[in-house]
């Protein structure tokens, strides 16, 4: 900025000053052309007296000539640059005059002359004078009022520009701090909210990722202590049971009672392994997807078919409604998990007598599956965190029912690995549903 300001203030002070000097040296000829004017009109020795006697006053000198350069008048004391410059040879000088010396720089007068003549006879010339300390003087009051006003000029520019990079650097030498927190582990992060422009969204996306890493920090940690707290209580009966089972004085209808209960933990901690092992899977992208074309009535018939004896050896209803000519893109295998997944659901937590539904239908362009049953239900401030891992809505009834709170958390990323998603509709006393949308395969 400073490099381009002392440019233009350079290529404006030589165009100010070429302009001033050739205004100088037009009013002097001008004024040479209107002594030319008066000495054609009378052509006296008083006139010729006169003129040099207005230069004599004023800041111009005059000398006037013959046609062959010999002096007639001048209005003061001729010197040798002004000797030198009337002994110049000089060739078909035009009725408007000319300009004979404009070096100010250098030489010691700048010069005019205006030919004139007396009864259309060439008569002589005028010549015009004006010594170049005046320009100078003239150029130097501009040059200092210059050197002022770039002075004044780069002053307000440095102030402007301070003031803008402390504007520009302050907010980034707080979000690099905020970064450096960050790499650190440290989340607690809160910039300034500075406006809608670049900065403003830089501010505002570094706090919403410390706020997204702190609550998968927390997440992280709670899921660790969840996960501890999970593992111990199977492992404490396992551990437990199997030093009573190892007695010799018990009798052996009860040891094999205490081996059925080992049994059952090492089940429930099996089960509680596989489902961690899917969800690291589906964490680190290795879960794989293969969605092909499925004729989804059919396939939720099979559901049926296999899940039947289940719901039969509660005393409950499994029903289905589906439109025959419903195509989906799904995987089958990861599909069913997500059907067994909610059914099982609907079977621990519906009293016997209970109907649970199974609905397929096209929807806005996309296949909308319901699976909807008549049991508890779920609170509705445990309704957003449902599909967390190793949420429980009723922590000892889940434990008992044998759930491992990450069924939820697998169904839903199955889900949305199939690019669909999924919601939850629930109110205590009258059951739950489970919406699915997926998208939907031309025929």
């Amino acid at each position: 900025m400073m490099m381009i300001e002392i440019c233009l203030f350079f290529f404006l002070h030589t165009g100010l000053v070429e302009s001033r000097v050739e205004e100088e040296l037009n009013a002097l000829l001008a004024r040479g052309n209107s002594h030319r004017e008066v000495l054609e009109n009378s052509y006296t020795p008083e006139t010729l007296h006169h003129i040099a006697l207005m230069e004599k006053k004023a800041a111009t000198e005059v000398i006037i000539t013959d046609s062959k350069q010999n002096i007639i008048i001048s209005s003061s004391k001729i010197d040798k640059e002004e000797k030198k410059i009337v002994s110049k040879k000089i060739k078909n000088v035009p009725r408007d005059g000319e300009i004979l010396e404009k070096q100010w720089r250098k030489e010691k007068y700048i010069s005019t002359i205006s030919p004139y003549s007396v009864n259309r006879q060439q008569n002589g010339y005028v010549y015009m004078f004006k010594n170049t300390d005046h320009v100078q003087s003239l150029i130097s009051s501009l040059t200092r009022h210059f050197l002022f006003a770039a002075a004044i000029t780069i002053i307000l520019l440095i102030i402007t520009i301070l003031f803008l990079s402390k504007a520009l650097t302050t907010p980034l030498i707080q979000m690099k701090r905020a970064t450096e927190k960050l790499s650190k582990g440290d989340f607690s992060v809160q910039l300034p909210d500075r406006g809608d422009d670049e900065l403003g969204e830089l501010s505002r996306s570094i706090t919403v990722l410390a706020q997204d890493l702190k609550h998968l920090k927390e997440e992280r940690n709670e899921f660790l202590s969840s996960i501890s707290h999970e593992l111990r209580t199977p492992l404490t009966y396992i551990k437990g049971y199997a030093d009573v089972a190892r007695r010799k004085d018990i009798e052996e209808k009860d040891r094999d009672h205490y081996l059925n209960i080992i049994y059952e933990e090492s089940d429930k901690l099996s089960a509680m392994m596989k489902d961690l092992f899917d969800l690291a899977k589906i964490d680190r992208n290795a879960f794989i997807i293969n969605r092909t074309k499925v004729q989804l009535c059919s396939y939720v018939k099979t559901i049926h078919e296999k899940m039947l004896p289940a719901f039969k050896e509660k005393e409950m209803q499994l029903e289905i409604e589906c439109n025959e000519n419903i195509h989906g893109l799904i995987d089958p295998i990861r599909f069913e998990q997500v059907f067994f997944n909610l059914l099982d659901n609907a079977i621990k937590y519906s009293d016997p007598y209970t109907k649970t539904r199974i609905f397929v239908k096209e929807k806005d362009g996309d296949v909308l599956i319901k699976v909807e049953d008549e049991g508890h239900g779920i609170p509705e401030e445990d309704l957003p965190f449902i599909f967390e891992r190793l949420y429980r809505v009723d922590k000892s009834r889940s434990r008992d029912l044998g759930g491992t709170g990450l069924g939820l958390s697998i169904v839903k990323e199955l889900i949305e690995a199939h690019q669909g998603r999924i919601e939850v509709k629930s109110e205590l006393g009258k059951g739950s549903t489970f919406l699915i949308w997926i998208k939907e395969a031309a025929e």
